[in-house]
């Protein structure tokens, strides 16, 4: 059916609640959820704006997939729309998510528990190293086929991959230097009359706040997540382990990669991990405080920037940025799969390891299977009596 006015607030409510509760895979499943309902089955929206919705989205900062839901129920019922399906898309996952963070982060977990636990977390390098080769042919795509073009794809991920490892939360600066960068070199090749200026985005600016504790502290490294992270799911990685592990001492690596496992095996947005960072932090407050953060952008970019949208995908610097900060994600996302495999701690993970490695690259099947195998082995190496058990 056509829509002839706003969508009703409790249909969008039931149907991005039941989209947030059956979204396991990540952003690709989000996005075949969302399209299936608002373009194939209600005719919602047509093709042509559920596509350009798509676009525009994934040209900010932060989780694209629940910006992507935020803007469809948007166009279908304005703010009201926007709060009440962003809401319902991101509960489901959230509340599982503490439920499980209160049950593998606990402090004396049983043996079985911690066998998942460990056995998922040894997946998780894996996944990271799947979600940078997915980004490759879209991120060399955007750049050209031109030989100067595809060096600077090269030098910006590599930037990215060592920044992953060495910088931690200075990671985004690395991102942002590349997508400047970028902007710079194209602007220089328009010549004079079409020079172009590029503001350095607010990440930037803001290192400072990095000083704050408790729960501020908290609150920055949600607010990074989820406003200042370019190319949203995996990149957040890197950024949380260096403050939530080595600087502010939440959490152990080892309960940083069951973090991550949750993150990807609950349904919903990849961004949840930080909810467990935040539980990890403060408890079930610090963890919903940490998702209102990490997802509050988002509600903003859409509500207050929405209509704008359109002049944001058309505007030469805002996609000449992105030519840049793409490669560094890329690269940033396969590089936090060093840090991530360092944190393994038995010497049976590392077989597990090379089975996911095995299982998704090689094979391409995918991350929610790889993770719920590799749990359910650990669990049987804890039973046999093997460490962590």
């Amino acid at each position: 059916m056509e829509r002839t006015g706003p969508v009703r607030l409790r249909t969008i409510a039931l149907e991005w609640g039941r989209i947030g509760l059956l979204g396991f895979g990540g952003p690709p499943a989000h996005i075949l959820l969302l399209r299936r309902l608002c373009v194939d089955q209600r005719r919602w929206l047509s093709p042509q704006e559920f596509e350009d919705g798509t676009a525009a989205t994934n040209l900010l900062p932060g989780p694209a997939s629940t910006q992507l839901a935020i803007l469809t129920a948007w166009r279908l019922h304005g703010a009201a729309g926007a709060l009440v399906g962003g809401v319902c898309f991101i509960a489901p996952g959230l509340v599982l998510i503490l439920a499980l963070s209160a049950l593998f982060l606990a402090g004396d977990p049983p043996p079985w528990v911690l066998g998942a636990a460990a056995g998922a977390g040894a997946a998780v390098p894996a996944v990271a190293l799947q979600a940078a080769a997915a980004l490759v042919p879209g991120s060399l795509g955007r750049a050209g086929t031109a030989r100067a073009a595809r060096l600077r794809w090269a030098g910006y991920a590599l930037a990215g991959a060592v920044a992953a490892v060495l910088a931690g939360p200075w990671l985004v600066l690395v991102l942002v230097a590349a997508g400047l960068t970028e902007v710079a070199v194209r602007s220089r090749r328009s010549g004079p009359g079409g020079t172009r200026r590029a503001a350095l985005p607010v990440s930037a600016a803001l290192p400072a706040l990095g000083g704050l504790g408790g729960l501020g502290a908290l609150a920055w490294v949600a607010f990074k997540v989820g406003a200042l992270s370019y190319g949203g799911g995996f990149v957040i990685i890197p950024l949380m382990q260096a403050d939530a592990v080595h600087r502010y001492h939440w959490m152990t690596d080892g309960q940083f990669l069951n973090a991550v496992a949750l993150g990807q095996v609950t349904p919903g947005p990849v961004v949840h991990t930080v909810a467990a960072v935040g539980y990890a932090a403060a408890g079930v407050g610090g963890g919903l405080l940490a998702a209102a953060v990490a997802f509050g952008p988002s509600f903003l970019f859409v509500i207050l920037g929405g209509r704008h949208f359109d002049r944001l995908r058309a505007d030469t610097r805002v996609q000449d940025f992105l030519t840049g900060a793409g490669p560094a994600v890329t690269g940033a996302i396969a590089g936090s799969a060093l840090p991530l495999a360092a944190s393994l701690r038995y010497g049976w993970q590392w077989g597990l390891l090379a089975a996911a490695v095995l299982w998704l690259l090689a094979a391409r099947r995918g991350v929610v299977t790889a993770l719920v195998c590799a749990g359910g082995l650990g669990v049987l190496a804890a039973l046999a009596g093997l460490p962590p058990g």
